[in-house]
Order: C-alpha cells, then structure tokens, then sequence
C-alpha cells in the first residue's frame, strides 16, 4: 500500500501520516460502536477495565482519558487491524510476521480533554530489538484545536531521554531536558479513516482537546514477530506464566507466525522502574509520577 517514497520518509522521519486506510463501511462501523461504548460509560463511576476516565465524568456528561484494549470489546476493531488497509501498511514496514503488543482507543473529551505529555513508547516496553511501531486510525476528523498527536522528526534515532521523576518511572520527559527540542515538533492531523504511524522510539505528545468535539483515535502497538519484550516492563503477559504467555502470544499474532529467535540489536535500555504510585494508565502514571506538564492547562 506504501509507495517507496512513503518509506523512506518514515525511515529517515519516523512517523507517517496514510490517507483513506480503511473502508467507509469499516469507519462507520468503527464509530458506531465507538459511540455505543462511550455512551455505556454513563453507568460507570470509577476507571475500570474497560475504561479511564477524565475528571469530571459523570452519567449526564461522560467523559474518558481511554477505552481500554478496544480489540477485546468488539471484533470491528480487530478486523481492521487484520483486514484492511492498516494491515498492508503494516506489512510494509514490518514484514509478514508481526504481533500486537497492546491497543487502546483514547477518546479525549471536548473542553480539556487531557493532554498526553511527552514520550517515547520504547520507555514503556524495551525489546531485544526496535522493530516496534504505533498507528492511530483517526475516527473523526482531528484539526489543531482538539489535541492532535505531535511528533519531533528523527528522535527514533536519537537517545531515549529520561522518563523518570522523583525517582520513579513517570511515563514522560522532562520538557526542560536540553535534548527535547519542542520547536522542531510536527503536528499530524487529518480525515477520519486516515491513520499516523510513529516508530516507537520517536519523540510525540498531544495537548488538552480545547475543541468542541471528542478526539477518538485508534492506537494499535506492534512490533516484528523477532522482537520480544524484555522482562521489567509494565504488563499483564509476566503474570502469565509459559503456557498461558503462549497462547496469547498466538491470539496476538496479528500476520505470519511467532518468531522463537528473538533477534538481538544493539538498543538503548533503560527499565521502567521503580513504578510509579498508580501505574493502570498513562495519564495516572504522568499524574502519580510528578511529570512535568509541557503544555498549558486550562
């Protein structure tokens, strides 16, 4: 589905932006029960396993940080990932043996919808090589005004800065760290049914959403079958045992076929650890962490 051009932009960028990635049936289908799902939340009063809430979430006006692994609620979101444009884009630029290292929907809610700060995802979950990637299939248009993702172009080659305050894992920079240069950021907006794609060491953000509309976007995480997780990282497969982690690891292959030869590159490492006080997601991690805010809060 790529054009070599595309390529080697991401290659030499690290980041993409793809038009038109799924069908008009499948984006349809994706923010009808995307809106069914939100509108379920009005019956929940505290962050669960299917979502995080923002403040000021109520059943009259819900409100959510994210809807947590969307491809486990409803086999619309799976079916992109496997059977459509997402899945040849994919293919491109990891080959044909590929798996899923988790998704989530973050549906940041009008009016100050709560700002991701700065990251790069390798922080969360190092691996014996960075053949990872994130996409973000846009289920509604995204403009300025209601936080769109931000990425700095090249960090996917650069250092892994510090993600760590006050001596734990916080899950975001220090804006004031000399190496961050914000004014080199791009800022990736788009149609609904367009997707972004950042490599997982690149540098990206998104402000609070100061628009009058949700801003719902689709984040699948992936990585090349020879790849594997180093063990540190914040997630549910160390808590699995041998064989349970290979059964998930199977439901997780998204093209291809496991790889058992993990392949070893010569990759920056730093653990996520200690946690942070609540590590359940981003936004709580930044939050219970003491990150500093790189963005204005209304």
């Amino acid at each position: 589905m790529l054009t070599d051009d595309q390529k080697a932009f991401y290659d030499l960028n690290g980041y993409l932006m793809v038009d038109n990635v799924v069908s008009a049936d499948q984006l349809r289908q994706l923010q009808t029960v995307t809106d069914a799902l939100i509108e379920a939340s009005r019956a929940v009063s505290e962050s669960n396993e299917v979502y995080d809430l923002d403040k000021g979430h109520s059943a009259d006006t819900p409100r959510l940080t994210r809807i947590k692994l969307p491809h486990k609620r409803d086999p619309i979101y799976h079916e992109v990932l496997t059977r459509s444009g997402v899945t040849q884009v994919l293919t491109d630029l990891l080959g044909p043996d590929t798996t899923l290292i988790t998704s989530k929907l973050n549906t940041k809610a009008p009016g100050g919808g709560a700002a991701v700060e700065w990251h790069q995802d390798w922080a969360f979950y190092p691996h014996t090589n960075d053949d990872l990637l994130a996409f973000g299939l846009l289920l509604e248009d995204v403009d300025v005004d209601n936080g769109p993702l931000m990425a700095i172009p090249c960090t996917h080659k650069g250092p892994i800065l510090s993600h760590h305050m006050n001596g734990v894992f916080c899950g975001a920079i220090d804006p004031d760290d000399p190496l961050f240069e914000r004014g080199k950021a791009v800022t990736l907006t788009g149609k609904a049914g367009s997707m972004t794609v950042h490599h997982a060491r690149t540098l990206h953000g998104s402000a609070p959403n100061v628009s009058d509309r949700a801003r719902k976007i689709l984040f699948f995480e992936l990585a090349k079958a020879d790849a594997w997780p180093i063990l540190g990282a914040n997630s549910y497969i160390h808590s699995l045992g041998q064989r349970l982690f290979w059964q998930d690891l199977q439901d997780r292959t998204i093209t291809g076929q496991p790889c058992l030869i993990p392949r070893l590159e010569n990759v920056p490492v730093v653990m996520p650890l200690p946690p942070a006080p609540d590590n359940t997601s981003i936004f709580k991690m930044q939050q219970s962490g003491g990150a500093k805010s790189a963005f204005a809060q209304g």
